[in-house]
């Protein structure tokens, strides 16, 4: 993993995470939580003590892992609604409940503390979220977006795998999961390797970094990260963009559509389809198309918002047949 200071072109577009020492040791909450949880507790307070906000409430026998539960049919901890003070409370007190609240936009939950913590990310509206939590994991998963992840109290600890180890990492069920994406089932902080032994391989190809405040880490699309929150009270501040357009669906629903079509096909067929999702979809360029006239492409067209409502109204038409 390299280091970088500044959030330029070069690390935006980068393929491999990138370390972002100090990148954000200027913002408020990261002066006030150097001063102590006390300080940086208070500093959030003034955004919204009252804000209901949703978070994550696992039992002292969890030992802060948030996951599945015995059988896999549900998970063990519960979704609650709260006040933002009274989580705050709680971990100033240092509930024994393992606490998190993840992914809460600032922009509809905290006015005023986007616009005092500022980044630049190269993308004109980036999603920016709060997460706050005392000593919790969360278990390795992708994000479909690029993350530039800030660390504003505590200390965290990123394990980050690159795409082609999805093998090795022993990924749960696609249709129930903790918070949308697929999770690996390896327990970070102490891998069973008896049980997951290709786990191993995983982490020949890990990179992992330690995040104080003021510290930040680039996460492209779709490397798998876990993250150990080492701390007694612990926040971080991202960044979520896509260097894609707005009209494209997530590929995951792609992959359900495949499950349901493709699969199961004899071998030769599946085969078969293989070769055409590779001619008109993974080495697809400007020939691909090029024997029809241009405007009778059709969906071989490049899209447009416009043309991508067509295709997903076509689409739903399709399955409801």
């Amino acid at each position: 993993m390299r280091e970088s200071r500044v959030l330029d072109a070069a690390v935006l577009q980068s393929t491999e995470p990138v370390l972002l020492r100090g990148l954000v040791r200027h913002w408020p909450l990261v002066q006030a939580a150097q001063q102590s949880d006390a300080a940086f507790c208070a500093e959030l307070r003034r955004y919204g003590a009252d804000t209901r906000v949703g978070l994550w409430r696992g039992g002292p026998d969890i030992d802060g892992r948030f996951f599945y539960n015995a059988d896999h049919t549900g998970f063990n901890f519960h979704r609650e609604v709260a006040r933002f003070g009274q989580l705050l409370d709680e971990l100033l007190a240092g509930s024994a409940d393992a606490l998190y609240l993840g992914s809460t936009e600032l922009d509809g939950s905290f006015p005023g503390l986007r616009q005092a913590h500022p980044l630049e990310v190269g993308a004109p509206d980036p999603l920016v979220s709060l997460w706050l939590g005392n000593r919790t994991r969360v278990a390795t998963h992708f994000d479909l977006p690029d993350n530039v992840a800030c660390v504003v109290a505590g200390r965290r600890r990123f394990t980050l795998f690159p795409p082609d180890q999805v093998a090795n990492l022993y990924i749960g069920r696609l249709d129930l999961t903790p918070a949308g994406q697929p999770i690996s089932l390896v327990d970070l902080a102490a891998p069973d390797l008896d049980r997951y032994p290709r786990y191993a391989e995983a982490l020949r190809h890990a990179q992992v970094v330690e995040l104080d405040p003021g510290d930040a880490v680039f996460i492209p699309s779709q490397w798998w990260h876990g993250v150990e929150s080492l701390a007694a009270i612990n926040g971080l501040v991202n960044f979520w963009w896509r260097q894609s357009p707005a009209y494209m669906d997530t590929p995951l629903n792609t992959l359900m559509m495949a499950l349901l079509s493709l699969r199961d096909l004899p071998p030769a067929q599946r085969d078969a389809w293989r070769v055409l999702f590779n001619h008109y979809i993974f080495d697809a360029d400007a020939s691909t198309a090029a024997h029809i006239p241009a405007a009778a492409r059709g969906v071989l067209a490049p899209l447009d918002d416009n043309a991508a409502r067509q295709l997903r109204a076509a689409l739903l038409q399709r399955l409801n047949r």
